[in-house]
């Protein structure tokens, strides 16, 4: 891939990051300022995740009917930003349910597409594709470091106006790809076949799903924990760029972590390290050097575990069933697991605040280190035979 590709497909990750880096952890904020509460706050986040489940399917069937995809993903960014824009026209629970269904959709079926559309453009060279990936974490980190500064400064209503310019620099980075292509064929989970019953995949996936849900009050009340607990956006904002920076970090790491300890190890070590980074927020969210430690376990909880998750789905799913397990690991972890963590924190927040939501979040990962734990077959899956 030539280097003006190469800034092409890395524009795009820095923009369509940058803009997520802002609604992750400040729609919260946002929307609890207008004056709703935990139960609205995790519906409309449970109604994000669901979209999650049913975006990149439905995207898939009208691409694979069009001679045109490229085009129809600028069409995909252009709605995204439409969508985005009816949050600064209402203010009502209805209102904002029907605008975050219609958000979700178009938003979470872009990077399906576009990931598909950079493996296409890599060919042989996919080893190139952590160097392009890398500049959305770029773009998470300058827009979540930042958004709580300027918050503090303009107010929380300014949000869905300050997240706009970042969709609309999303739309115009689409642009140049409007000739793109994504592989003639993306299997469905259906291809995943008699592999879902393979020794080890559905316990697997449970785990997959368990540490979702374990995130659930970390993406729905993270910024409002620590706000309640006296810290301004500027500490905000700093807590969720150490997290991102060592992400970041870990990232390039993780392969060597994997082939030195091997996956399944690793694995658990992530979810234990996890049960203790959610029962420490939930206790000690007063101190912002202890917030700060807890943060840099992110790196482990997130990065590692989900480089981890490559490689067993890889493992699981071999050859032309890869895409088929990505799939189905997405719609389980991001998909159903974001809906029932979000449905989870909601009603732990409504109940106990912020220490009861993020003690529920420990709990639900201990369960999955639990379940990892006494796996039938620790040991490397063997390939299945020929087909």
């Amino acid at each position: 891939m030539p280097p003006t590709a190469r800034w092409r497909f890395a524009l795009f990750y820095l923009c369509y990051y940058a803009a997520l880096g802002a609604y992750t952890p400040y729609f919260a904020r946002w929307v609890d300022a207008l004056g709703h509460g935990g139960y609205v706050i995790g519906t409309l986040l449970g109604l994000w995740y669901g979209s999650r489940i049913l975006a990149p399917p439905l995207w898939t069937a009208l691409l694979q009917r069009s001679t045109q995809p490229g085009r129809w993903f600028v069409a995909g960014s252009a709605l995204t930003l439409l969508c985005f824009a009816a949050f600064t026209v209402t203010d009502s629970a209805l209102g904002l349910f029907a605008v975050m269904a219609l958000f979700g959709l178009f938003y979470n079926a872009l990077m399906p597409q576009f990931e598909a559309m950079t493996l296409t453009a890599l060919g042989p060279r996919v080893s190139e594709y952590g160097r392009l990936r890398v500049w959305g974490s770029v773009g998470f980190l300058l827009a979540a470091g930042s958004y709580g500064v300027l918050l503090d400064r303009f107010g929380s209503a300014a949000f869905p106006w300050l997240t706009l310019p970042l969709l609309a620099a999303m739309l115009v980075a689409a642009i140049p790809h409007r000739h793109d292509r994504p592989p003639g064929h993306a299997p469905s989970m259906a291809d995943a076949g008699h592999l879902w019953k393979r020794p080890g995949v559905r316990r697997f996936l449970l785990v997959a799903l368990l540490m979702q849900v374990g995130f659930g009050p970390f993406y729905v009340f993270y910024t409002l924990h620590l706000q309640a607990h006296g810290h301004d956006g500027v500490a905000v904002g700093a807590l969720w760029a150490v997290g991102v920076l060592i992400e970041i970090a870990l990232f390039w790491q993780a392969p060597r972590l994997i082939e030195r300890f091997g996956a399944p190890r690793l694995l658990a070590a992530c979810l234990a390290v996890t049960v203790l980074r959610w029962t420490v927020t939930a206790l000690y969210a007063d101190s912002f050097a202890i917030m700060a430690l807890a943060q840099a376990t992110h790196a482990f909880g997130f990065a590692v575990f989900h480089a981890c998750c490559m490689r067993l789905i890889a493992e699981y799913f071999p050859g032309r069933r890869a895409v088929a397990g990505q799939s189905l690991l997405y719609g389980f972890s991001s998909g159903v697991g974001g809906v029932l963590g979000a449905g989870l924190a909601a009603l732990m927040w409504e109940r106990g605040g912020g220490e009861w939501a993020f003690l529920a979040g420990a709990a639900a990962v201990a369960v999955a280190w639990m379940i990892h734990a006494l796996r039938a077959r620790p040991a490397t899956v063997s390939s299945p035979p020929p087909q």
